[in-house]
């Protein structure tokens, strides 16, 4: 994979957040109803974006934490990533400008980083 063109996203929100607490307290009809939304904002936002897409990415489960002092279960504000081709660094976040992942879901932000070469790789 080419890395000067490749850019990793990952869409962050914290479970503490106030969108969060608003999502969970719609009702089920309602939130049920806001989540086959997103689902449809997040298939077009793909199709749109198809030909970008490296690796489509998807949710990510619950995380474990491997340090010097061993494996520990963890939480963080990582929810899904996705990686994308794009000309620029500018390029590859205007993909995910007005994102369902924020605008739909109670998703906070996507971070868009790109993926550098391993030196002297």
């Amino acid at each position: 994979m080419s890395t000067n063109d490749t850019f990793l996203a990952v869409f962050l929100g914290s479970k503490s957040n106030p969108k969060w607490a608003a999502w969970n307290a719609l009702p089920e009809a309602e939130r049920r109803a806001k989540e086959q939304q997103g689902i449809a904002g997040w298939k077009a936002w793909v199709e749109k974006h198809q030909a970008a897409l490296v690796a489509m990415g998807g949710p990510l489960g619950k995380t474990k934490r491997v340090d010097a002092t061993g494996i520990a279960d963890i939480a963080n504000e990582m929810g899904a990533f996705a990686v994308v081709r794009a000309a620029s660094h500018e390029a590859a976040a205007k993909m995910f400008e007005n994102h369902p992942h924020f605008t739909i879901f109670p998703g906070e932000r996507v971070e868009i980083m790109p993926v550098l070469p391993i030196p002297g790789g």
